[in-house]
């Protein structure tokens, strides 16, 4: 059975690799976003100005109507375009790095995340393993139990004999 203080070192450690893994990879990407170009919608190209515009509609629609709740859908399908066109128009790439660099990250991660599984999903086996122990130790009782009654009756027998 393994000590709890060393599954909770395990699980630090692991959690610990994650992070900085993480941290270093998120130092060695660079995200731009070029919004200048607008955004493609089925064959309508939008520029920036035009995707301002189903908001501005949106907006006038629902003071002029009272705040219906058909010019509020449209009103936030505006804003999701907005959101999406950022999202849409967003760069990511990796830094220059060496090999050496890209594999100390890549191992940072997934060790840390297979650490981290190792450890959270081991609780259920060790559970298992735990029932499994528990109903050995029951067999052995009724055992024991058992033996003993044929005693007690072996020694009722020798004491009817005398």
């Amino acid at each position: 059975m393994k000590k709890p203080g060393n599954e909770l070192l395990q699980f630090l450690g692991g959690l610990a690799m994650l992070v900085v893994g993480l941290y270093i990879l998120a130092q060695k990407v660079m995200v731009s976003s070029s919004f200048l170009s607008g955004m493609r919608l089925g064959g309508l190209n939008m520029n920036n100005g035009m995707i301002m515009i189903p908001l501005i509609i949106g907006i006038i629609w629902m003071f002029a109507s009272g705040g219906s709740f058909i010019s509020k859908v449209f009103t936030g399908m505006s804003v999701l375009l907005i959101v999406a066109a950022i999202v849409i128009s967003t760069n990511i790439s990796l830094v220059h790095m060496s090999l050496y660099e890209w594999v100390i990250i890549l191992v940072l991660i997934f060790g840390g995340v297979g650490i981290l599984a190792k450890i959270l999903l081991a609780s259920r086996s060790v559970d298992k393993e735990e029932k499994a122990d528990r109903g050995e130790i029951e067999d052995n009782r009724k055992k024991a139990l058992d033996i003993e009654k044929k005693i007690d009756k072996e020694i009722e027998q020798i004491k009817n004999e005398k």
